[in-house]
């Protein structure tokens, strides 16, 4: 039974999935209540923290409190999620994430390796190429504590996003669509389109969304190819780690505590599409010949059913 197909082990009516979303919604929303509370608070007791808090949360309430307040919410959504599938659909966690019978973490851990190692030299060399252009801000206490909630913490945020997207609706909209390349387009966009509200766009421009998009072709791409989640949620978790945690600039959507600050005026170079039309097809070619995926057509664009094994049974209960 392939990766979509788990949607129909459990209970696969569309009116849960709406249920479902709009429940997640509400979650993340509620758990964000306590990032702009206290960011509230300070504003209101301190006059500085006022004049703070028209640039961001971050120089309001600090860098490390603001990103763990933040994951916050979307821990919530993702454990709401997780209830969702458990309550509504009647499906187990695993099948979630993959369609194996035990989560394989070792692919995670290679996407982590893979990924990290591809990320950290590309910003050295940025770095390197542009020493002016970056600020070492190395604080022992603030950057081991930056560590300590990026590692332990942002695969909350990451986890979120990919089991919604690369999961839940990759899952539901299979199932409904009947095909693989419907929810992967549409999975692709609507991934992108959420990191629309992220600053990084009101710099760039909507040109930026090539870079979101396409980060959301490859995520579902992997997904179908290998019929899991597993290298969608290392490469997505390290990637955000290592940015919270090497470079950080005052007009992204992460604000650290990081080892460097990038100064340079924010600009539409072609850098920017290195990882989508370089990088991304690389790691596409180095996942492939390591797990042997075929069949790309069928994978990515094929029809999808109601497996066999489940179409008996239901013959047999409704017998």
């Amino acid at each position: 039974m392939n990766f979509i197909q788990q949607a129909y082990k459990g209970e696969n009516n569309w009116g849960y999935y709406v249920l479902g979303l709009l429940l997640v919604f509400i979650a993340v929303n509620l758990g964000a209540l306590p990032l702009f509370g206290v960011g509230q608070f300070m504003a209101e007791n301190n006059a500085e923290f006022i004049a703070a808090s028209k640039s961001n949360f971050s120089s309001l309430i600090g860098a490390n409190l603001s990103l763990f307040l933040m994951i916050l919410s979307f821990a919530a959504g993702l454990g709401t999620l997780v209830l969702c599938v458990r309550f509504f659909h009647k499906r187990s966690f695993t099948s979630l994430v993959t369609s194996r019978n035990t989560i394989d973490w070792s692919r995670f851990w290679f996407a982590v390796m893979l990924w990290g190692g591809i990320s950290i030299v590309v910003i050295t060399i940025g770095i390197l190429l542009a020493p002016e252009m970056h600020v070492w801000n190395f604080k022992p206490m603030k950057f081991a504590l930056l560590v300590l909630i990026s590692v332990l913490f942002l695969p909350f945020q990451t986890g979120l996003e990919e089991l919604l997207f690369r999961s839940y609706l990759m899952q539901g909209l299979g199932s409904i669509a009947k095909n693989r390349w419907f929810p992967l387009l549409v999975t692709s966009v609507m991934f992108g389109l959420l990191h629309g509200m992220n600053p990084e766009v009101e710099k760039f421009g909507m040109i930026v969304m090539v870079y979101y998009i396409g980060t959301g072709f490859l995520l579902g791409i992997m997904t179908l190819m290998d019929e899991g989640t597993e290298l969608a949620l290392g490469f997505h978790a390290i990637n955000n780690i290592v940015a919270a945690v090497f470079v950080t600039t005052d007009w992204a959507a992460f604000q650290t505590d990081a080892l460097f600050v990038d100064i340079s005026e924010p600009s539409v170079e072609l850098s920017m599409f290195l990882p989508v039309f370089v990088l991304y097809p690389l790691v596409l070619i180095v996942f492939s010949k390591k797990y042997g995926w075929k069949n790309w057509k069928e994978k990515l664009t094929g029809e999808i059913s109601k497996p066999l094994e489940i179409q008996e049974e239901t013959i047999e209960s409704n017998g």
